[in-house]
């Protein structure tokens, strides 16, 4: 089906379309946080450094400021999972450029954070389901366990 709006029209509407986290994914490992007791951690607080002179800002997903740790839950689409990432049809060229950014604005969040001091840990959408649930657990308990200064353990 042919869209009803010009080209230029559409790339105007789609861009006031602000995004901002994904409620299902990140709130899906703010439960698991809270359900093990874990506390301590912000959802998308800014974090800014200067990694080799240059200043940046960085929202990460989940920061734990007290260990210096922060989590990205990164969506199997908008990322390139190579498990479950799709790739459109339509517009294919813009597409694969479009997640090549992505992935590279990743490594280069990635590496700045850690030259900050920051300990960073980036979980796949997938991971967060039921059945993925364990091997999350055991993942999350070794990076707490790594990280200078174990998050908040609630009592009860």
């Amino acid at each position: 089906m042919a869209d009803i709006y010009t080209r230029a029209e559409r790339s105007a509407l789609m861009a006031k379309v602000r995004g901002r986290g994904n409620a299902t994914t990140e709130g899906s490992l703010a439960k698991l946080l809270r359900a093990q007791g874990w506390s301590g951690w912000r959802r998308q607080q800014v974090v800014r450094g200067r990694a080799v002179g240059e200043r940046f800002q960085v929202r990460p997903d989940f920061v734990f400021a007290g260990p210096r740790l922060v989590i990205f839950v990164d969506g199997c689409f908008w990322h390139g999972c190579p498990r479950h990432g799709t790739h459109p049809q339509g517009n294919a060229a813009f597409w694969r450029a479009k997640f090549r950014r992505n992935q590279a604005r990743d490594r280069r969040d990635t590496r700045r954070l850690r030259r900050e001091g920051w300990q960073v840990l980036r979980l796949w959408e997938h991971e967060l389901r039921a059945k993925a649930r364990p091997g999350l657990l055991v993942k999350l308990r070794k990076v707490f366990a790594r990280a200078r200064k174990s998050p908040t353990k609630r009592s009860g």
